[in-house]
């Protein structure tokens, strides 16, 4: 009788109009790295969601890549969702698979066990944080199987990049067929290290980073300005002191750097393409109308440099090339330090919502309201009529932190959250309205009015003493009673602010 009852309930939300779900993540892609959001980089399905939904200004990851996919799975800020091995949340794909919703997965996991054992119906991709493009790994699973990757596949020489589109494209096709809503979330590893791209797209690029990353942050910078996505107000944040000037580099050395560029610039264009792929598959299958888009990113630009084989050329297997901090602060424009950090450029990325039949915000518009990726259980939740649970399987499920971006999609003020909690490794960060406090590093607090300083220049810890003791102690008390952080995660910040350094390769021949 149960059963029944469920069942009917299913047919009637579906009679309702349940729309299916598109959830697209890319990697280490920065604030301005999107032609909506102000890039050279040509994203034009990317852009033309945009110029038809909705943009954020202000949707926040957790500044990491394993952190933000337990975010944006759960709900639950990382931690107190069980970190990798999702030990205290539900997933999506658990959530609304419950609820008559066909679950896929293609792309990047890393987290523990594999998306099939949290709900995924299907799933192809990589379980590893990261792997070579051209040759894959050995963590790559279909439907929860080992997966040989093939040398060609479809015709073109394997690239994960394409095979994510490939994949995506069959499970479209299968669950299409269906009455059911379907999910279908795609974890892009473009444009996140190794730098590789086929030749072909690498050469497309050949010249366009030659000016270097200062004039690239000001062009940037502009756009952003003209697009509306920063307001004027918002000052561009200058080069910091790890980052020489592009002037001050000897001619081999700006060649080598606007050659890493292009390849990353490569890689995002061939990512929009695949997009491109989707959205024509979801026309042709009659299911755009009806389909909730989200495009994402799960944290800032990646300053890492951990660049191997650089006498090898980015269409090359046994090539390894990373860009560094310098071009990462281009990828941030306007913001503040990177990936891992808590300030802005850690945690502030494009996310674009594009739903024919059920946006209400007008076409084109950006929101300046907060978002945050534990906001996609929420607002799936609501539009998929489903039902968060106390347990799944042995698991007992904590409270969901996120809350829904309905409102805000309608083109409404939301309710939004009292209080936005961040923390990865010695980086943290506490927002309530527009005050925000963040350390790097264990560094001092600082305090912004991110309503009058978005990128973060005028500090006003020492002006506020009383507004930074309490919003510390919420940081203890959330880091150490919802996340259930111990240990060296809850030492006190240092008195003064740490200096931040980047290595840099001066290396002309540094070998693999």
């Amino acid at each position: 009788m149960l059963a029944a009852l469920w069942a009917f309930g299913v047919v009637e939300t579906q009679a309702a109009g349940r729309p299916n779900i598109v959830l697209i993540m890319a990697d280490d892609l920065g604030f301005a790295d999107l032609g909506c959001y102000g890039s050279e980089i040509r994203t034009p399905n990317l852009d033309a969601l945009a110029a038809k939904g909705l943009r954020f200004s202000q949707f926040y990851n957790t500044a990491k890549c394993h952190s933000s996919r337990v975010s944006l799975l759960t709900g639950l800020y990382c931690d107190q969702a069980g970190s990798g091995s999702l030990s205290r949340g539900a997933t999506i794909a658990e959530v609304l698979g419950q609820a008559g919703y066909s679950t896929s997965m293609v792309g990047k996991w890393h987290l523990s066990k594999e998306p099939t054992d949290f709900g995924f119906q299907r799933y192809w991709g990589h379980l590893s944080g990261a792997c070579n493009f051209f040759t894959g790994d050995n963590t790559f699973r279909l439907n929860g199987e080992p997966y040989k990757v093939p040398a060609e596949l479809n015709g073109r020489r394997f690239y994960t990049t394409h095979a994510m589109g490939d994949f995506a494209l069959q499970f479209l096709d299968e669950v299409a067929v269906k009455k059911d809503p379907f999910l279908l979330y795609v974890a892009f590893n473009a444009p996140h290290y190794p730098l590789h791209a086929p030749e072909e797209d690498v050469k497309k690029w050949d010249g366009a980073y030659d000016a270097g990353w200062d004039a690239l942050r000001r062009t940037r910078y502009a756009k952003q300005l003209k697009l509306g996505i920063i307001p004027k107000k918002f000052k561009l944040s200058p080069r910091p002191a790890h980052i020489p000037a592009w002037k001050s580099l000897s001619a081999n050395e700006r060649q080598w750097e606007a050659d890493r560029m292009e390849v990353f610039a490569a890689m995002v264009e061939v990512m929009d393409t695949e997009i491109g792929r989707i959205i024509a598959k979801l026309k042709a299958k009659g299911q755009w109308e009806n389909t909730l888009f989200l495009f994402c990113a799960d944290n800032g630009a990646c300053p890492f440099e951990r660049t191997r084989g650089r006498d090898l050329k980015p269409w090359d297997a046994d090539s390894y090339w990373t860009y560094d901090a310098s071009w990462a602060h281009a990828g941030n424009t306007p913001f503040r330090l990177y990936k891992q950090n808590q300030h802005e450029g850690g945690i502030s990325s494009p996310m674009i919502a594009h739903w024919p039949a059920g946006l209400k915000a007008k076409p084109g518009s950006i929101t300046h309201q907060p978002g945050h990726l534990i906001d996609f259980m929420a607002t799936f939740l609501d539009v998929g009529k489903a039902k968060y649970p106390k347990q799944v399987g042995a698991r007992k499920v904590d409270p969901l932190m996120g809350k829904s971006l309905l409102p805000i999609l309608q083109g409404k003020e939301r309710a939004g959250h009292e209080t936005l909690y961040f923390h990865f490794g010695t980086d943290r960060a506490l927002r309530q309205g527009p005050w925000k406090l963040v350390s790097a590093k264990l560094g001092r607090w600082e305090l912004y009015n991110l309503d009058e300083d978005r990128t973060e220049l005028n500090d006003l810890a020492a002006k506020y003493p009383k507004r930074v003791k309490a919003m510390a102690a919420k940081w203890f008390d959330l880091a150490e009673n919802t996340e259930r952080l111990k240990g060296k995660h809850l030492s006190p910040v240092k008195d003064t602010i740490k200096e931040l350094g980047f290595r840099k390769d001066t290396s002309n021949q540094l070998k693999k």
